[in-house]
């Protein structure tokens, strides 16, 4: 048995998990399992499969890491044992009812305050330092920003089972948690996985507006709203954008109507409960950011990560599916933006908008611009 000494000189001889879970407990996790790296054989094929039917849209790195995604094996041969662990981040108040507020912004709850990825992954340091400094052992952590499955070893180790719409939820915290992972050396007993509490519900499937789910338990990526938002670099598909509504940076809606979330508890972290200028931003002052007020307005938030054109291009569907006239002021100031995204979204918010106004201006747009895309958002309004 390992013993380690205590804060006050102590030797500690209570039993290795015990003491990993408090110290996991101290750092801000709010669950700690353990599993082994070969846990999930049935990952490899499933992920195959997803990425043969394309289902990964423009997220060429899935492809690219493959292998070592659908393995921990291949990620790292030396270890013996994955400890997961997960941070709660339950919103104080239901996502669902922001999306009413037509002339306001919804903003994914797990964006809402501080990078995560920051957050979780220097949390996790903290206790895999002292793992590795108690036993001797090597030790690697890992965000979702690394080809880690980290939702099938979650369920592996018993934090949750993995819902029909394909995230993770746990009987304690609903649909609201992050995972991160210890990969070690050491040889940990593992912890019993969790069964499928999905049952017959299946409102996660229901509730999607751009019907992502094609089966239970399968996401096409290129349809949800959060990868079309947030991942795709490109004009937003004319299809998609009346269902995106409001949602500027992410979707909540298969997770807020989880039933599982009557259990869930707030965010204890004060780093992941919602900036107050972020739980309901207007869409006008939003749209009328530069990329220095963008940078500034979202600093160490994870919405700065898609840059100011990608996000103005969000907003201005948002400002279309408004159907507020006050709007149109802003809409035309982007126009003449520099980023053909914008541009382009701008079109297609002022034929929401202003119809006959759009039509008036078509003409001469058409006569000056060069980018096939945005005159084909022109077009679609003469």
């Amino acid at each position: 048995m390992q013993t380690s000494t205590s804060k006050r000189g102590k030797k500690d001889d209570r039993p290795l998990k015990l003491r990993l879970l408090e110290r996991a407990k101290e750092a801000g996790f709010d669950a700690v399992r353990i599993t082994k790296p070969d846990a999930v054989p049935q990952a490899q094929p499933r992920l195959a499969d997803w990425l043969s039917k394309d289902r990964h849209g423009e997220m060429a790195w899935m492809a690219e890491t493959a292998e070592r995604r659908s393995s921990p094996d291949a990620l790292w041969p030396d270890a013996r044992s994955v400890i997961m662990l997960a941070m709660n981040y339950g919103p104080d108040e239901n996502p669902l009812a922001l999306l009413e507020a037509r002339d306001r912004a919804a903003i994914s709850v797990y964006a809402k305050n501080r990078d995560y990825h920051d957050l979780v992954k220097s949390r996790l340091k903290q206790v895999a330092r002292w793992l590795a400094e108690t036993t001797g052992e090597q030790v690697k952590v890992f965000v979702d920003t690394a080809p880690v499955m980290e939702k099938p070893l979650a369920q592996a180790a018993g934090i949750g089972w993995q819902g029909k719409h394909t995230n993770l939820v746990s009987r304690d915290f609903g649909s609201w948690l992050f995972l991160g992972s210890i990969f070690t050396t050491l040889e940990l007993d593992a912890d019993e996985p969790h069964d499928d509490r999905c049952g017959d519900c299946h409102r996660c499937l229901d509730i999607c507006p751009t019907k992502a789910f094609p089966a239970p338990y399968e996401l096409d990526a290129r349809r949800c709203i959060s990868y079309l938002t947030i991942e795709n670099k490109d004009h937003i598909p004319r299809e998609f954008r009346k269902p995106i509504g409001n949602r500027i940076y992410g979707c909540d809606d298969c997770l807020a109507v989880c039933p599982w979330n009557k259990f869930a508890q707030t965010a204890r972290e004060i780093a992941l409960q919602p900036r107050d200028d972020l739980r309901a931003p207007t869409l006008a002052e939003l749209a009328s950011f530069d990329d220095a007020a963008f940078r500034a307005y979202f600093s160490g938030s994870p919405v700065k990560r898609i840059g100011r054109d990608r996000f103005t291009r969000n907003v201005l569907i948002a400002i279309g599916n408004s159907g507020d006239a006050t709007l149109v002021g802003i809409v035309r100031e982007h126009l003449a933006d520099a980023s053909p995204l914008v541009r382009a979204m701008a079109v297609w918010a002022l034929g929401e908008l202003a119809r006959d106004e759009a039509r008036g201006l078509a003409s001469a747009a058409l006569a000056r611009e060069e980018d096939e895309a945005v005159i084909g958002e022109w077009r679609a309004v003469e």
